[in-house]
């Protein structure tokens, strides 16, 4: 398909979809208050920022196609932004989130409105936090039901249930990432792993509360499956039941029955459980994967699946969850996610070699620099092709949108690494040289982009959820080893691949990503482990705007919190 075929095809669908949408969509309002409050687990009581007093925070739901306004007050101690995750935003840059690349952060005692506007987007998605970890407290399920003249594409459950998974920590989020960086060092493992806020049974404190889902006898529920941990990839399981997962980041996938399954920070699952075992109570179980020699602390937090009117103990006390290392098990879930052809999903339109006209081969690392005040001599950096990404001090998206402020951002992040090595080898002795700076990615709009993101041993090694802002992106290759861009495009899928905001890149594998670049702005790009992005794996992708209003950057609100200094 070429690109103006390409292109035709998506605003077609794009069209089809609005019609749909627009003619039943909804406008809907929310106050988020966010301040400190205390939560007591792990026999400590602890003072967290959160949103209206509660964590997680207040759940968003809505329709597809709807527009949200959320009106955000700072009673807190110290500026943040909120992200909405996986929300494509077409032309609204400027309620995107992510601190100083979209706007500047929300002053304590200030409020600042999000408009959130929703395109094709159906099923799971999620809101936090966007500066520093305060995301590991601000948090909240987005969930987008299905617009209302249409249906699901698998049997419609009885009832659904919200499962966000966290880690947990006892002391404030942000002083944990702020000692660590001045330390320069890897911030200290979370206490516990949650699951909607409560840490279960397995730790010891005979005070703390385990989730409890209820459900009846025959009955077919949809869980919402969201992780909002901050560095840990989960293994998920409901004890004796098959799980069915039917969508990945608010986009159906094609069904597939699997006892576990496995999810990376940032991304959402849509998964159906049948309640068809003898009426019980039976442990539902998280647990970390890793493939990397900086593993978490190998934790099994439980929540409870019970039957409604069960009696005694639980029915099945043995969890079956896979060791934290399986990366088998990784990779037999991962391969099992594929795009399905139904009318609820957006058309399949896969930009095809001749449509890319940007190509990035993006490799992944964690590195050292010197540091005189730092415990080691050195401090931890993470680089993407040998960039270590700094934040400004005046967001990105203003000075690109003004054109009247120099030294904000360059124009020249490198599109391939600067220096070729064998990235999945053993690299214990070997560095290379990292630059520290805010370059970016720019791009044309309309025009096909192909990113190919290879994980290193670099560092520790192991996995890295990469998400883009501003886009769902096809997934269309992976494999093991070190790409070869003579071979390895030809294994590529691009019939079925998932369409998804956030991507599993496995230890020593690479993976595909390609996009058609329909949404001006600039966007975030970044790992969903906190720590790297906080070391700096980071970058930001721009899209000029087209030739016409529709294809531009819509203009700024009047409200945008002013950026400290100016």
């Amino acid at each position: 398909m070429g690109l103006q075929q390409g292109l035709v095809t998506w605003f077609a669908g794009v069209l089809f979809l609005s019609t749909l949408l627009l003619s039943c969509a909804d406008v809907h309002h929310y106050e988020f208050f966010v301040r400190e409050s205390n939560f007591t687990k792990l026999c400590n009581t602890t003072t967290l920022l959160v949103v209206n007093d509660s964590y997680p925070g207040p759940e968003i739901r809505v329709h597809r196609g709807d527009t949200v306004f959320v009106n955000v007050h700072n009673q807190g101690n110290y500026g943040f932004t909120i992200h909405w995750h996986g929300v494509k935003q077409p032309r609204n840059p400027w309620s995107d989130g992510p601190e100083f690349v979209t706007q500047c952060p929300i002053q304590p005692g200030t409020n600042f409105t999000y408009e959130i506007v929703l395109s094709d987007e159906i099923g799971t998605l999620w809101w936090h936090a966007h500066s520093d970890w305060t995301r590991g407290s601000v948090h909240g399920a987005f969930i987008i039901l299905p617009a209302k003249k249409e249906t699901y594409p698998f049997p419609t459950p009885d009832a659904d249930q919200t499962v966000i998974l966290e880690s947990w920590y006892d002391g404030d989020y942000k002083q944990i990432i702020d000692d660590a960086l001045a330390a320069g060092v890897s911030p200290r493992q979370p206490n516990a792993y949650a699951i909607n806020g409560h840490v279960g049974d397995t730790y010891g404190c005979p005070n703390d509360t385990i989730f409890r889902m209820q459900v009846d006898s025959e009955k077919i529920y949809l869980l919402r499956i969201i992780n909002a941990a901050m560095n840990e990839h989960f293994f998920f399981t409901i004890a004796n039941h098959t799980l069915t997962v039917v969508a990945q980041d608010a986009s159906y996938v094609r069904r597939f029955t699997r006892d576990y399954i496995l999810i990376s920070p940032g991304q959402t699952m849509d998964v159906l459980v049948s309640a068809n075992r003898n009426v019980g109570q039976y442990y539902m179980a998280i647990r970390p994967f890793s493939d990397s020699s900086a593993a978490p602390v190998d934790n099994i937090t439980t929540g409870i699946f019970q039957y409604t009117n069960s009696e005694g103990g639980l029915n099945a006390s043995l969890i079956t969850l896979p060791v934290m290392t399986d990366t088998d098990a990784m990779i037999n879930f991962l391969d099992q996610i594929r795009n399905t052809n139904v009318s609820q999903n957006p058309g399949i339109n896969v930009p095809a070699d001749k449509d890319i006209k940007t190509r990035a081969f993006i490799a992944i690392a964690v590195n050292n620099l010197p540091c005189n005040t730092c415990v080691l001599g050195t401090r931890l950096v993470a680089s993407l092709n040998n960039v270590s990404f700094v934040s400004p001090r005046i967001d990105i998206l203003q000075a690109y949108y003004n054109r009247n402020m120099s030294g904000v951002f360059t124009e020249d992040f490198p599109l391939n690494p600067p220096v070729f090595y064998n990235f999945t080898g053993d690299l214990t002795n070997f560095n290379t040289p990292i630059e520290e700076g805010t370059r970016v990615i720019v791009v044309n709009y309309g025009e096909g982009v192909e990113m190919v993101l290879q994980a290193t041993q670099m560092g520790a090694g192991g996995s890295h959820p990469i998400h883009l802002h501003g886009f769902s992106f096809y997934w269309v290759g992976t494999g093991f080893g070190n790409f070869n861009n003579k071979t390895d495009p030809s294994t590529y899928n691009l019939v079925d691949p998932p369409l998804i905001n956030t991507v599993h890149v496995p230890g020593r594998r690479w993976v595909a990503i390609r996009f058609f670049a329909t949404n001006p702005g600039v966007w975030f790009m970044h790992c969903h482990l906190e720590r790297h992005s906080s070391w700096g794996m980071d970058t930001v992708l721009i899209v000029r705007n087209g030739k016409t209003k529709k294809t531009s950057i819509r203009p700024p609100p009047s409200t945008m919190p002013r950026c400290p200094g100016t």
